[in-house]
């Protein structure tokens, strides 16, 4: 079997592009253990909001939130909270798709488009929004300080 510069070169490119490819990769892919942090307590948040949890969102949120809706009014932590958990629909399901997260300092931005379904009697209607939060680093955790929705 006679082998050539050919039968050499794929295998040598392939090599060097993987050893060459830590140099090039995005600083998303090592995410710090803040940004991981951050990233847990939004999953966390997902979920307390669906389940209507109030603890949950008690802890995973600042003393002075300021949580603004997508028609424009604001509510504070109290309001929220209770709004919540008296609501009239149920949440049929609730995910937060392409979700980034970028802390800076002892704040993070984290950006995500939110897809709901719900059912108010027999009527089910569906959400679409895109979100910004803020989240601070209180005393050690991250809580919730801010946020706001537009339509889309």
């Amino acid at each position: 079997m006679r082998i050539d510069r050919r039968h050499l070169a794929l295998p040598a490119l392939a090599f060097g592009m993987l050893a060459a490819a830590p140099a090039f990769a995005p600083s998303a892919f090592a995410a710090t253990a803040d940004e991981a942090a951050v990233a847990k307590n939004t999953e966390a948040h997902r979920a307390a909001l669906m389940a209507g949890d109030a603890k949950a969102l008690d802890v995973l949120s600042a003393p002075e939130l300021s949580y603004s809706h997508s028609d424009g009014h604001v509510e504070d932590k109290a309001t929220f909270i209770a709004n919540v958990v008296g609501r009239k629909s149920k949440v049929l399901s609730l995910a937060y798709e392409n979700t980034t997260v970028r802390v800076v300092g002892d704040a993070a931005i984290v950006r995500f488009k939110y897809v709901s379904e719900s059912q108010t009697g027999d009527t089910k209607s569906q959400i679409n929004l895109g979100i910004l939060m803020v989240w601070q680093k209180q005393h050690g955790k991250w809580r919730l300080l801010a946020r706001c929705s537009t339509k889309l």
